[in-house]
């Protein structure tokens, strides 16, 4: 089986600090989600991976979108990119890197559930045929994607993987399972198509979208729960895996 090669530095320049598991779980209702998928070039997966993560063949990149109207930290719009992996049998995802326009909920996710993003302008527009995304981060544009001609799906359609983060916990630098619940209440199917995507202004220069292969957006309540399993990033999950007391 093969396994990632990167070391946890390599992941992102500036760890989240985790400084408790004791937090309160927050609900979101009816989130916007938009997800993009494209396949990757194969030869770069394992760089951008760590030793706890298998690559998946061919590898995903996901750009994944909420536009969250309200929130205890007020409304925000999220990009994030992320790669498909698994752990130990599980299919999961790693957070690569991360864009949000609001800096409240930027701090609050980090500190509680380790996920980073950059503060940016983030522009998620829903159309009748198209739904547009755009992030700009310090002047310049990092991302212009769309998702285009929507299909009806049922809800039972879509799949959600939990998202694993690097960040600095009270058990030492692990990877955070994050891993909301979403109650979907509709859902479509789209064409994705990626027209600007600047890698390394996403951390990542090793990030080469190869071919489109589908999007989808859904409508939801997620609620987002409090950390339950972390993983030592150097060792395989079967051996790395920790449970959060609750």
């Amino acid at each position: 089986m093969l396994s990632g090669t990167a070391h946890i530095s390599d992941l992102t320049a500036h760890l989240p600090t985790i400084t408790s598991f004791s937090i309160e779980e927050v609900e979101l209702a009816n989130v916007e989600i938009t997800q993009l998928q494209f396949e990757l070039v194969a030869k770069h997966v394992q760089s951008l991976l760590p030793p706890a993560l298998h690559p998946t063949l061919p590898p995903l990149g996901l750009w994944t979108c909420w536009d969250v109207a309200d929130s205890p930290w007020g409304g925000f719009q999220l990009v994030q990119l992320r790669v498909s992996c698994r752990s130990g049998a599980r299919p999961r995802t790693l957070l690569l890197g991360a864009a949000i326009d609001n800096e409240r909920a930027q701090r609050v996710l980090a500190e509680q559930w380790g996920l980073q993003a950059t503060l940016g302008v983030v522009s998620i527009t829903k159309g009748y045929e198209t739904t547009q995304i755009t992030v700009r981060v310090d002047q310049s544009t990092t991302l212009e994607a769309e998702a285009r001609d929507p299909e009806p799906l049922t809800a039972t359609d879509i799949q959600f993987f939990a998202t694993m983060h690097p960040a600095s916990t009270p058990n030492g630098e692990r990877l955070i399972q994050f891993d909301p619940s979403y109650e979907v209440l509709a859902a479509e199917r789209y064409t994705p198509k990626l027209t600007n995507f600047q890698a390394a202004s996403w951390g990542h220069e090793l990030v080469e979208p190869s071919y489109p292969v589908i999007a989808w957006g859904v409508n939801a309540n997620v609620h987002l729960p409090k950390i339950r399993f972390l993983c030592r990033w150097d060792v395989s999950a079967f051996e790395g895996t920790e449970m959060v007391p609750q």
